[in-house]
């Protein structure tokens, strides 16, 4: 008897252990299967049409003088009269500061006199000669101490101007940085000066545009900080590549009649190339970055399609594409993160 309850009790545990394997198989396959593919994703999208699109290099530049220069004594001395008021406007070779130079004035007094007395000599030297009464090479050397004299006072001449500091160009006048009586040295930084009725703003551009651009073209510039909007002309190009940035160095002119804008402001600059007749252009959000690059989801019979692109020229909502893509293909905009290659698409053409 009791053999036979164990037999029943073992048969019906078995039995238990059997079903539950049987239900946990049947779940782990149905686990294992695929979920059924569901229909297509409904998208927005464009349908690629060439178009005009203006060629803008945008940069940031410094704005400089057109002309600028720290005034320096040629000649050490003391400053006996200083002619400029502190930004105040002069015209070329106007007197601004005179160094003190008593010495020279007097050694030049001195070399006139004698050069009159010289002169003298050789006259009456002349008359002897031409009558025979001296040799050449005594008339010679009356001759040559004129000369000689008349080189020493020109020599004083130039000593006297380099006590003269005289306005190099038509500008205007900083800081000064010396007072009268003051002595001054060669090294000795007495004030700046700048002409900026013309102005110079020096930007760069990357490589690629090097070819793009000459001289004349035009260039608008603008300060946040002042909130000021001018332009200006190109009118010089480095000859060369910069090899550690990959850019070209530009220059441009700028009309600054009213001297509303200074030399040191930070500006920045649009630089209009030639306009672009037939650029392919898709909205930002349609290009996606990808490991190798850049791709967009391209319809191509009735399913997404990755196309790897190349891009260009960006605007605030569009960006350029200059390979994978041609005139009339129909671009995905939204849904994209959903999609695959493959998947079938319902597009909304916008």
């Amino acid at each position: 008897m009791k053999t036979i309850f164990r037999t029943i009790i073992l048969s019906a545990s078995v039995g238990s252990i059997l079903f539950v394997s049987s239900c946990g198989s049947k779940s782990s396959n149905a686990a294992s299967q695929p979920a059924r593919q569901g229909g297509p994703v409904t998208v927005n999208g464009v349908i690629l049409q060439p178009q005009p699109l203006d060629n803008i290099v945008r940069s940031s530049g410094t704005v400089l003088a057109s002309e600028s220069v720290d005034l320096i004594a040629e000649a050490a001395g003391r400053i006996e009269k200083i002619y400029f008021t502190e930004g105040s406007h002069v015209k070329k070779n106007d007197l601004l500061v005179m160094i003190n130079d008593d010495d020279l004035r007097a050694q030049l007094k001195k070399t006139e006199l004698q050069i009159q007395l010289a002169v003298e000599q050789e006259k009456r030297q002349k008359q002897l000669y031409d009558i025979s009464g001296i040799s050449q090479e005594q008339y010679d050397i009356a001759v040559n101490q004129v000369n000689t004299l008349k080189a020493d006072r020109d020599n004083l001449a130039a000593m006297i101007r380099k006590r003269e500091i005289r306005a190099p160009f038509e500008g205007r006048i900083g800081l000064r940085y010396v007072s009268e009586g003051g002595y001054v040295s060669q090294t000795t930084r007495i004030a700046s000066m700048q002409k900026i009725d013309l102005l110079k703003v020096d930007f760069s551009i990357p490589e690629k545009y090097s070819t793009q651009v000459a001289v004349g073209d035009i260039v608008q510039f603008s300060s946040e900080e002042t909130k000021m909007k001018f332009s200006g002309k190109l009118y010089a190009i480095e000859p060369k590549v910069d090899p550690t940035t990959r850019t070209l160095q530009l220059r441009a002119l700028v009309d600054n009649k009213n001297e509303r804008i200074l030399p040191g402001s930070y500006v920045q600059i649009e630089l209009r190339l030639k306009q672009i007749a037939d650029a392919l252009m898709v909205p930002t959000q349609a290009v996606i970055p990808v490991l190798k690059g850049q791709s967009v989801f391209v319809k191509k019979n009735g399913v997404a399609v990755s196309v790897p692109v190349k891009t260009g020229i960006r605007t605030a909502a569009s960006v350029q594409i200059t390979e994978g893509l041609s005139a009339g293909d129909t671009i995905i905009t939204t849904g994209l993160m959903q999609l695959r290659t493959g998947a079938p698409v319902i597009v909304a053409v916008k």
